[in-house]
C-alpha cells in the first residue's frame, strides 16, 4: 500500500515535470548564478580548530587557557651564508626588521641586528650597525643569543604574531614580510628564506585550493573514458557527467552559503561526489531510454520513468545518507564538515538527476523526433536500447546471476568466512598518526620548515597551564623552577623550559624571592610586552617545556607517552596547595583527537550498519528487504579490513571513515537490484527468473555507475595529499569489492531468504488450510 502511494506520488512528480520542463530549464539558470556566487565564500582552513570540536574540553583547555591567553606565532626569516657577520648582510636585516615591526597585527620583531645595535650604543652611544666586522664579532661572541645565530652560518629574524590571528590575516601578514624581505635588498651572496608555522600554513591552503581543479578534471576525464565505453546501450551516452557537474557546482554554491570551509578532507568530498552522484543520473537515463525503446509516448516514458525509478533511487539516497550519518559521531571538525558536503552533495545531484537530468533528455528526444519527422524517418526501431540480441556484458551478467544461484551456499560460505577473517585481522592494522605525512612531502614550505627544525632543534613544546590563588607566591615560582630543572635534566626529550620565573631570577640575581611582595615588586618592573606571554591576570601562568622535533622524532604516539611521564612527574613532584596544572599544546591536542578517530572507526561503520537497517526497516516494514542490503555489505566491510591488512595499508583520519562510505555507496547497488527485483516478482515472475530479469536490466546501469564511481574516487590517488590518495587508493578496492558483491553476494543472499519466506508462508497457508479443513470434516460428520 506504502509503495503504491509513494509511486503515485512520483508519477504526480513526473506529469509535473513534464509540464513544465522550461521553467525548470530556467530555474536551473538561475541556481548556477546563485551558486557562482555563493563558491566565492568558501574558506580555506587548516588550523587546529578544523581537528578539533570548539565544545570540547580538549579545545577549551587548548584555546580558552593557551591560545586565547599565551600563544604566540612567528614567521621566520632565516639567512643562510658563509660570513653572517658581515656588515652589510646585517644592516640589510636591520631594514627589513624596521619595516617588518610597521607590519599590522605583528606583536614584535626580533633579530641580530637588534642586538648588535643595543650593546654598539652601550659601548659608542651611537645605536647602528658598526661597520667593523672585527667589533660585530666581538659582539656576537659575547651577547648574541643562539635562537638568533645559532652557528657561523646561520642568523634567523622572527615576526611575532598572536596565536589567534585568522588565517586570511596570517597570509596578509606574511606577504608583507616577504615584501619587506625584498625592500631590505639582502647581499646577493646569501640565501634568504621566510619560514615557520605560518608560512607553512598558507601554503597548506593555497595547495588545497590549487589541487582542487585537476582532480576534478581527472575525475571528470576519467568518467567520460567509463561512460563511452560502458554505457554505450543509450543515446548521449556522456549526458550524465554534465548532469552531475551541475550538481557538484549547486553544492559549491550551498558550501560557501553554509560557512563549511574547504579542509584537506572535505576537498576530497567533490571528486567522491562526482562518483556517487553519477549513479542518480545514469539510473533515470537508463530507465528513461528503456522506456522509450518500448515505443512510448516521450511524456508517458517520462512519467514511468519517475514512477518505477524515482522511489528506487531516492530510497538509495536515504539509506546513502544514513551511512554517511555516523560521520557525524566523529569528534574531528573536518570529517563532520566531510559528511555535511557529501550529505549535501547527494541530494543537490539527485533533484539536478531528477528534473534537469529527465528534462534535458526528455528535449532532446523531442527534438530529436521532429527532426526525424520532417525528414519523414521512423528511428524508433533503430533505438540503441532496442537491440534484442545480447551484449557480452548481458552474456556475462547473466551466466554470472546463473552461477551464484546455482552454488548459493558455497558462496555464502566462502563470503563469511572471509569477512569474519577480515573483521579479525582489521585491529591489527596499523595506524598513521605523523600529521606530517599527511601533506605534500615534497611541498617547498614543508622543506624549508624542516630545513628550519634541523637548525634550531625543532620547535614543539608542552605548554603546562597553572592556574592558582596568587601568581606572585614564591612557592609556586620555587616549585616551577625546580620542576623545570627535573624535566630538562631527566626527561631525555625536553630540551629546556621557558617561563615567568626565567625573567624574575634575571632581574633578582638569579634567585626567587622570599615574599610576595618582592615578587610583586620585580613584576612591575618586567616589561608587559614580556610579561603577558608567562602572566594572565593574578591566578593564571605558563610553563612551556621545549621538546625539539618530537613530531618527527617520536611521533605523536611518542609525544602522548611524553606528556603521561610529565603529568605522573607532576604527580610525585606536588605543586603548592590550590594549585592545579593542564598540559595542553598543539601535539596534545593532535595525537587526543586522532587517536579517538582511528581507533572509534569500528563503532563508527556499526553505527552506521545500525542505522542503515533502522531506515531500510522504516520505509520497507519488511525484515527481508531490510536485512538483505545489511548482510551485503557487512561482508564487505570485512573483506576491506583484511585487503587494507594484507596489502600493508594504514588507517589515516581520512580512511577511519570508510565504512560509513561503503556502506553509503555499496547499499545502493543493492536496492536499485532488489527494487527491481520485486518489480520483476510483481509481474509473475519466479525467485530465480525475477533475479536473472533484475540482472539483465539492471546489470549494465549498476556496472556503468559502479564503475563511475570506481574512477571517481581514482582520481583521488592523484591527489598530492599523501591521506587523500592513500583514501583514493583503499575506496577504489572497497566500491570495486562493493560492485562485486551485488553480483556476486547479493543474488544467493535475497533468493534464499525470499525462498525461505515464500516457504514458511506457503506451510502457513497450507497449515491452514488443512485446519479448516478437518473443521469442515467435524462439521458435516456431526
Amino acid at each position: 500500500m506504502r509503495c503504491v502511494i509513494i509511486k503515485g506520488i512520483f508519477e504526480k512528480l513526473g506529469v509535473f515535470i513534464e509540464d513544465n520542463s522550461v521553467a525548470i530549464g530556467l530555474i536551473a539558470l538561475l541556481l548556477i548564478v546563485l551558486s557562482l556566487q555563493g563558491a566565492q565564500l568558501i574558506e580555506m582552513k587548516s588550523g587546529t580548530d578544523t581537528f578539533v570540536e570548539k565544545t570540547s574540553k580538549l579545545y577549551q583547555d587548548f584555546d580558552h587557557l593557551y591560545l586565547n591567553l599565551f600563544s604566540t606565532q612567528s614567521i621566520v626569516v632565516m639567512v643562510e651564508g658563509q660570513d653572517i657577520t658581515n656588515p652589510e648582510l646585517l644592516k640589510a636585516l636591520d631594514r627589513a626588521q624596521l619595516s617588518a615591526a610597521n607590519i599590522p597585527g605583528v606583536i614584535e620583531v626580533t633579530s641580530p641586528s637588534t642586538v648588535i645595535k643595543e650593546v654598539n650604543y652601550k659601548m659608542t652611544g651611537n645605536a647602528e650597525i658598526p661597520d667593523d666586522e672585527a667589533t660585530i664579532k666581538g659582539i656576537v661572541a659575547s651577547y648574541m643569543p643562539s635562537a638568533l645565530m645559532p652557528d657561523d652560518t646561520h642568523a634567523f629574524m622572527s615576526v611575532v604574531i598572536e596565536g589567534t590571528t585568522t588565517d586570511q590575516m596570517q597570509e596578509e601578514i606574511l606577504e608583507q614580510t616577504e615584501s619587506a624581505v625584498a625592500f631590505a635588498k639582502f647581499p646577493p651572496d646569501y640565501n634568504v628564506i621566510v619560514t615557520g608555522d605560518p608560512a607553512f600554513n598558507v601554503a597548506l591552503n593555497y595547495e588545497m585550493n590549487s589541487s582542487m581543479g585537476p582532480l576534478l578534471g581527472i575525475s571528470a576525464i576519467l568518467m567520460l573514458v567509463v561512460l563511452y565505453m560502458v554505457f554505450k546501450h543509450v543515446r548521449w551516452r556522456l549526458l550524465p557527467l554534465p548532469i552531475v557537474l551541475l550538481g557538484i557546482i549547486l553544492t559549491f554554491g550551498a558550501m560557501g552559503f553554509m560557512n563549511i570551509p574547504m579542509t584537506m578532507v572535505s576537498m576530497a568530498a567533490f571528486p567522491v561526489l562526482i562518483g556517487l552522484g553519477i549513479d542518480y543520473a545514469i539510473q533515470f537515463h537508463n530507465r528513461i531510454e528503456e522506456e522509450l525503446a518500448k515505443g512510448e509516448d516521450a511524456a508517458e516514458a517520462v512519467v514511468q520513468t519517475i514512477k518505477h525509478i524515482g522511489p528506487a533511487v531516492l530510497i538509495a539516497l536515504i539509506i546513502t545518507a544514513l551511512g554517511f550519518f555516523s560521520l557525524f559521531t566523529s569528534a574531528v571538525p573536518m570529517i563532520q564538515d566531510f559528511g555535511k558536503l557529501l550529505l549535501i552533495g547527494i541530494v543537490m545531484c539527485f533533484i539536478v538527476s531528477l528534473f534537469v537530468g529527465v528534462t534535458v533528455i526528455y528535449t532532446l528526444h523531442r527534438l530529436e523526433d521532429r527532426k526525424n519527422s520532417k525528414k519523414g524517418i521512423n528511428k524508433k526501431n533503430d533505438h540503441p536500447s532496442n537491440t534484442t540480441q545480447p551484449d557480452i556484458l548481458d552474456r556475462l551478467i547473466g551466466k554470472m546471476t546463473s552461477f551464484t544461484l546455482k552454488y548459493p551456499w558455497i558462496i555464502l560460505i566462502i563470503a563469511s568466512l572471509s569477512c569474519l577473517g577480515g573483521m579479525y585481522v582489521d585491529s591489527m592494522v596499523p595506524l598513521q598518526t605523523d600529521v606530517q605525512t599527511f601533506v605534500p612531502q615534497d611541498m617547498p614550505a614543508l622543506l624549508d620548515l624542516k630545513h628550519l627544525g634541523s637548525i634550531l632543534g625543532g620547535t614543539d613544546q608542552l605548554n603546562l597551564v597553572i592556574k592558582t590563588d596568587d601568581n606572585a607566591n614564591p612557592d609556586l615560582l620555587k616549585w616551577i623552577d625546580e620542576f623545570s630543572q627535573h624535566e630538562v635534566e631527566g626527561r631525555s626529550h625536553i630540551y629546556g623550559s621557558n617561563s615567568i620565573v626565567s625573567l624574575v631570577k634575571e632581574m633578582n640575581r638569579g634567585e626567587i624571592p622570599d615574599t610576595a611582595e618582592e615578587v610583586e615588586h620585580i613584576y612591575a618592573q618586567i616589561p608587559d610586552s614580556q610579561k603577558q606571554w608567562y602572566l594572565h591576570g593574578g591566578n593564571i601562568m605558563v610553563l612551556n617545556l621545549n621538546i625539539g622535533n618530537a613530531m618527527g622524532e617520536l611521533g605523536l604516539e611518542g609525544i602522548s607517552e611524553l606528556s603521561d611521564t610529565v603529568e605522573e612527574d607532576i604527580k610525585w613532584f606536588v605543586p603548592p596547595p590550590g594549585t592545579t596544572v593542564t598540559i595542553t599544546g598543539n601535539s596534545v591536542v593532535f595525537f587526543e583527537v586522532i587517536g579517538a578517530l582511528t581507533s572509534g572507526r569500528m563503532l563508527m561503520t556499526m553505527l552506521g550498519i545500525v542505522m542503515v537497517f533502522i531506515g531500510l526497516m522504516a520505509i520497507y516494514r519488511d525484515h527481508l528487504k531490510a536485512l538483505t542490503p545489511v548482510i551485503t555489505m557487512l561482508i564487505v566491510v570485512g573483506w576491506s579490513g583484511g585487503i587494507m591488512y594484507y596489502t600493508g595499508l594504514e588507517y589515516t583520519p581520512m580512511t577511519a571513515t570508510l565504512g560509513a562510505l561503503i556502506l553509503g555507496v555499496g547499499s545502493e547497488y543493492a536496492i536499485l537490484m532488489m527494487e527491481r527485483y520485486f518489480e520483476e516478482k510483481d509481474k509473475g515472475a519466479t525467485p530465480d527468473e525475477a533475479m536473472h530479469e533484475a540482472g539483465l536490466k539492471m546489470g549494465k546501469a549498476i556496472i556503468s555507475s559502479g564503475l563511475t564511481t570506481v574512477f571517481g574516487f581514482a582520481a583521488l590517488i592523484a591527489s598530492p595529499f599523501s591521506m587523500t590518495s592513500n583514501f583514493g587508493f583503499i575506496t577504489v578496492i572497497d566500491v570495486t569489492l562493493a560492485l562485486f558483491a551485488t553480483f556476486v553476494v547479493f543474488p544467493p543472499v535475497l533468493v534464499l531468504l525470499d525462498k525461505h519466506r515464500e516457504q514458511r508462508i506457503s506451510k502457513k497457508k497450507m497449515k491452514t488450510m488443512n485446519t479448516n479443513h478437518a473443521k469442515a470434516t467435524e462439521v458435516s460428520t456431526i
